[in-house]
Parts: C-alpha cells; structure tokens; sequence
C-alpha cells in the first residue's frame, strides 16, 4: 500500500488565490479514483526552495492524499503535470511513501 501526496498552492504566481472550486475537483477526483481523500485546508503549510537563480521563493500549499493499494506511477506523473498546468504551476509536488495499516 502506498500513501501518495499532493501539495497544492494556494495563489498563482501574482499572487492570487484559487478559487475553492478548483480544490473541490481535486477532491472529488480523487475520492472517485482512490475511494476516499483526506485534505488539509485549513492550516496551508509554507514550502521553501533555493531558485536556480539563487533566490529563496515561497509557496503556501495545501496537502492532499489518499491510500492507494498499487503505485501507478505513469497515471500520477500525468495527473502531476494536469494539476500544474490547472493551478499555473511549473510543477506540482506528487510524492508516494510505503505504508501499512496498522
């Protein structure tokens, strides 16, 4: 079993936020493919990263994940670059981990 993860901004580039009915896709994307999510809205977490340019940028995210029994990686590798191409992204940070259920 594999736990994927999403991290989702909150504003694009100028600045301005996404309204919640891109999230809502997301959400019930997801709850579709993968029989349930779970998302974390309410407190967005804050992603710092050194540019290629030397300058530290910053991103207010959300996370989304789900429970997946198989690990599709060409499926999410173009749900990744649909996501970044929705919310004008270069990228959109997709990660899987092992997991068990205990």
């Amino acid at each position: 079993m594999y736990l994927v993860q999403l991290l989702l901004p909150l504003r694009d580039d100028e600045g301005k936020p996404f309204e919640k009915p891109c999230y809502a896709r997301v959400r019930d994307e997801l709850t579709q493919g993968f029989g349930g999510v779970t998302a974390y809205q309410r407190a967005p977490a804050t992603g710092l990263w050194e540019a290629p340019d030397g300058d530290v940028e910053r991103d207010d995210v959300v996370l989304f994940e789900v429970m997946a029994d198989t690990l599709d990686r060409a499926w999410w590798s173009r749900y990744a670059a649909d996501l970044a191409q929705r919310f004008r992204q270069d990228e959109v940070m997709v990660r899987a981990c092992p997991c068990e259920r205990l």
